[in-house]
């Protein structure tokens, strides 16, 4: 099993979910530790191949997890967020660009651990 890494202020965020959103996330994140796919997530387009996305609803929106399968050995939640945008909207380019800043930032570092690891 995989191990769950969380970055930034992803948990905390999720933490301040709705409680079936929070469980929601939290069994497609087991899922994916264990190598398998929720049927809550999807790929998250935009960003290159082993980016995925969670989604959630409830009463008072939609929430989101982003995560990565495909760095390290490990499940890298790099975000999560409530859209406040409607259905059927992009997600917003803040909560992009975060994401794109967070995956880059965690890929360097993957790269250069592994660097000086051998």
């Amino acid at each position: 099993m995989k191990a769950l890494t969380w970055l930034a202020d992803s948990r905390s965020n999720v933490k301040l979910f709705p409680a079936g959103v929070q469980d929601d996330i939290g069994y497609a994140l087991y899922a994916a530790q264990l190598g398998e796919m929720s049927a809550k997530a999807k790929p998250f387009h935009g960003l290159g191949g082993g980016v995925m996305e969670i989604a959630a609803n409830d009463e008072s929106g939609t929430y989101r997890a982003v995560y990565t399968v495909s760095i390290g050995d490990s499940i890298y939640v790099i975000h999560a967020f409530q859209k406040k945008s409607k259905a059927g909207i992009a997600t917003p380019k803040f909560e992009m660009e975060l994401v794109r800043q967070r995956l880059k930032q965690l890929r360097s570092e993957v790269k250069n651990a592994e660097k000086k690891s051998s």
